[in-house]
């Protein structure tokens, strides 16, 4: 085949105006935090972009006090369809200020600028719009009688995707009558300050959303606060568990999105070609950080060769490097920790003999970056099947009949998504009965809409996030 060279297309850094340092948005205000500031740097090339001040225990209190205060006196007393009002307006500035939030949101996190572009800032608008035309209907909603907001919600949210997963804690809670004290991962916390920006740009009443950055003892304050009514975290299982152990015998409530190692599942009379575009985008999009990731790919026997050779022969186009430039496939990995945890689970893959095969794509100097990878040969025992690597890593196995594919996929600690590829109606819908999973594609992977709830069973959490399923964890109802 013929060898294309893209050209350079950078995306202009000069939209962002990235201050030196930022502080802590509480009660309508940025102020300082009182810990020791951190930097946030850029993953593609490790350069400091910011210092962010740290929150306290005492920063965490006045963030709960100015969001009950405005609970009690704005918020709650406000009408559904002015809540409303504000969520659309958040929506129209999130769309007219895109590409400043889509440029810092692959400068920190070091995602692609055509992912952030296309998917990360259109859905989260999106979610704002969604959930302000509920705002005023909720007694429509099927969520109860009589809901009423929990009060003050703490959230909690990770680095894979900073923006999107503020929309989809934010947007509900505020829809609903909550307000909100939010904790942004430390690794990407400057998409979550230029947002405290576009509430003061829409006006929002001070109180109503704080956001307060640090690490995990910034986490554990929210956790741990008596002002909280309910909370909302996603990240990581161990860390799912400890939040769940620190509120049990409370009367907090919470909602769990935690990990995952979705199979995506592919039979001898799928379209190979659709579904080797379909593996690309379950593992290798946002560099296979990713909760619902396809990680496990399961092939049925009799095709697994011809799969593998077209997903290699894929894979050896996917461009790594500059999340900035528009030709880039695969970004950079979001920290040195997580790619020290990426290369610790693969050596471990082979040295429990499966079989590593990369695209041997030329990688910067600079920055924390990691080769598409697919491991072949891989069995139910290898960690690489058992434990979610979160970086661009496909193990592949295989099977003979749907039966054991269910079998298979099944049998993980997990159950947060899934992917089936065939012509047959009646198999997918069977195969949809039988996986453990919380969301099952057909035909295709991680496709998300404002519309649809997402969530797991088993380690993968419990509660649900989008559609009108999430909103009842942010309601209570009765009399």
């Amino acid at each position: 085949m013929p060898t294309f060279e893209y050209a350079p297309a950078p995306e202009s850094r000069s939209v962002v105006d990235l201050r030196t340092s930022y502080g802590l948005f509480i009660n309508g205000e940025f102020v300082d935090g009182g810990g020791t500031a951190f930097k946030s740097i850029s993953p593609a090339t490790e350069e400091v972009l910011a210092e962010v001040s740290e929150a306290t225990d005492a920063d965490v209190d006045a963030a709960v006090r100015a969001a009950r205060t405005a609970y009690t006196r704005v918020w709650s007393r406000m009408s559904g369809a002015d809540r409303g009002k504000y969520l659309y307006r958040i929506a129209r500035i999130l769309q007219e200020r895109a590409r400043e939030f889509a440029v810092l949101e692959s400068l920190d996190n070091g995602k692609p600028i055509k992912e952030s572009r296309d998917v990360d800032i259109p859905l989260a608008a999106a979610h704002f719009f969604y959930n302000a035309g509920w705002a005023d209907k909720l007694e429509f909603a099927s969520l109860g009688p009589n809901p009423r907001p929990h009060g003050v919600v703490g959230q909690i949210i990770p680095w894979n995707f900073p923006m999107l997963m503020l929309a989809w804690k934010i947007a509900p809670a505020l829809a609903t009558g909550n307000t909100v004290v939010l904790k942004p991962a430390e690794t990407t916390p400057l998409t979550a300050l230029l947002f405290a920006e576009v509430c003061q740009q829409a006006d929002l009443p001070p109180g109503v959303v704080n956001i307060v950055t640090g690490a995990g003892p910034t986490g554990q304050a929210i956790v741990d606060h008596p002002g909280i009514d309910k909370l909302a975290f996603t990240g990581s299982t161990g860390v799912g568990k400890m939040i769940a152990r620190a509120i049990a015998g409370t009367r907090k409530k919470a909602t769990l999105e935690l990990g995952g190692k979705a199979a995506n599942i592919v039979f001898d009379d799928a379209p190979i070609d659709q579904a080797v575009e379909g593996i690309v985008n379950g593992i290798f999009f946002n560099q296979g950080h990713v909760c619902c990731a396809g990680s496990r790919l399961l092939v049925q026997e009799s095709i697994a060769g011809e799969v593998e050779r077209r997903l290699k022969r894929r894979l050896q186009t996917l461009r790594v490097g500059d999340p900035l430039d528009k030709n880039t496939d695969v970004g950079a990995i979001n920290s040195r920790a997580q790619l020290d945890r990426i290369v610790a689970l693969t050596d471990a893959g082979e040295s429990e003999g499966a079989e590593r095969w990369d695209n041997g794509c030329e990688l910067p100097s600079k920055g924390f970056w990691f080769r598409p990878t697919v491991f072949t040969g891989v069995t139910q025992t290898h960690r690489i099947a058992q434990e979610e690597i979160f970086g661009p890593v496909l193990s592949v196995l295989t099977f003979r009949t749907p039966q054991e594919a269910v079998a298979k996929a099944n049998n993980t600690p997990y159950g947060l998504s899934a992917g089936i590829w065939t012509e047959k109606g009646s198999r997918i819908l069977w195969m949809a009965d039988q996986l453990k999973a919380g969301v099952v594609w057909a035909n295709t992977f991680n496709k998300f809409d404002p519309t649809s709830p997402f969530g797991g069973y088993k380690e993968s959490g419990y509660g649900r996030e989008g559609g009108r399923h999430g909103l009842e964890p942010y309601v209570k109802t009765g009399a």
